[in-house]
């Protein structure tokens, strides 16, 4: 087996600072959400363990992943893939082709059996023996197999490799699968369509700093990203709890800010770290854009009734209810949760103002008879 080099030495080589080495590893801290404490453990790891090689697959996806990944809100996190680490194969990055790019793939996985991370971008078909997607005379499912077999650990890029997304929507002509569902191996699930640049890099570091994958929810999401549902998070909660809604696009109250749960938005039913780290380097994400969230992170979400369509009511108004709690049903037609609500705020607002109008006009009495 080879020896890979420490991310210190990687640095070294390419002629870059200590100092901006330990910028570095106090960026990959802060996006594990180390304490300041902890943060001579990240170095101590990036100084003494090897870069991992890795693998990097495209089956039938948009290549959406990649771009999020490269257009990072940190130029270090970019480099986490396209420098730091060893990025043996990737078919959409590579320099090399044909018999060139496939050594490539062949060499890393004998000489780094059971020490490469597997990255898997796309669902895979599997109709027809694999046929609808195919690389080099191969289909994506032997591709895959082969590959996952020495994997120290498998991660599932974006909705198509986590669930399948739109290639596995109704009625799914070519057998379009998700990648736990192939192999028989733990699998990594970072959804997203795409998922966010810094979570995806965050991922590969945690395996690096912990040796051990990231803690799991049931549908097989690091609970460090996806453990909050997005309405929880969203800077228009305080409009949903006081019921003020937008009706339709561009309304006044579309205008106003208010919020966009009328109208479809799957914040409730949505597991993701949008509302937080945002996109383009924390400028913004879809909701502070002005469109609802579509809920891309969650399983079927393409199936899950149309976009703009009243959400269903759900369980619990706090973060204390979790994805394996709720799942993703959503119904259709569904207006009594959010009529419920906002009935039940406006009756609650109603008794407390005729409760302070009373207690005003027992005062005043008291005042007109000369009391104290």
């Amino acid at each position: 087996m080879m020896k890979s080099e420490t991310y210190k030495e990687a640095f070294e080589r390419a002629g870059i600072p200590r100092r901006e080495f330990l910028k570095f590893c106090t960026y990959t801290a802060a996006l594990l959400g180390i304490e300041a404490s902890g943060l001579s453990k990240v170095v101590h790891a990036m100084e003494t363990k090897p870069r991992p090689p890795v693998i990097w697959l495209h089956f039938q996806e948009c290549t959406c992943c990649s771009e999020s990944f490269i257009r990072a809100s940190h130029p270090i996190v970019a480099d986490i893939i396209l420098d730091t680490i060893s990025l043996d194969y990737t078919e959409t990055l590579q320099a090399a082709a044909g018999h060139q790019a496939e050594k490539c793939l062949q060499d890393t996985m004998k000489n780094y059996y059971g020490k490469y991370i597997l990255l898997v971008e796309g669902s895979v078909p599997v109709k027809d023996g694999g046929i609808y997607c195919t690389i080099g005379g191969r289909t994506a499912l032997d591709i895959l197999n082969e590959t996952a077999e020495g994997a120290a650990a498998v991660i599932a890029w974006g909705s198509c490799a986590s669930n399948g997304c739109v290639q596995s929507a109704k009625p799914n002509p070519t057998g379009a699968t998700p990648v736990h569902k192939i192999i028989n191996k733990p699998v990594i699930n970072v959804p997203g369509c795409p998922p966010i640049a810094d979570v995806m890099a965050a991922v590969v570091t945690h395996i690096l700093i912990f040796d051990k994958i990231p803690e799991l929810d049931g549908q097989g999401r690091p609970k460090e990203f996806y453990s909050r549902r997005v309405h929880d998070t969203c800077y228009r909660r305080p409009y949903y709890d006081a019921g003020l809604f937008v009706e339709s696009w561009d309304d006044e109250k579309a205008r106003k800010g208010y919020c966009l749960y009328k109208m479809g938005c799957r914040g409730p039913v949505t597991y993701n770290a949008c509302s937080v780290t945002k996109w383009n380097e924390g400028t913004s994400y879809p909701i502070q854009s002005g469109h609802g969230c579509l809920g891309c992170s969650e399983n079927s979400f393409w199936d899950n009734g149309p976009f703009y369509q009243h959400l269903a009511s759900f369980p619990g108004f706090g973060i204390e209810t979790t994805a394996d709690d709720i799942g993703t049903v959503i119904g259709v037609g569904a207006l009594a949760g959010v009529a419920a609500h906002a009935i039940t705020t406006n009756i609650r607002k109603r008794k407390l103002i005729k409760e302070n109008m009373e207690e005003s006009s027992e005062e005043n009495h008291k005042v007109e008879g000369g009391e104290e």
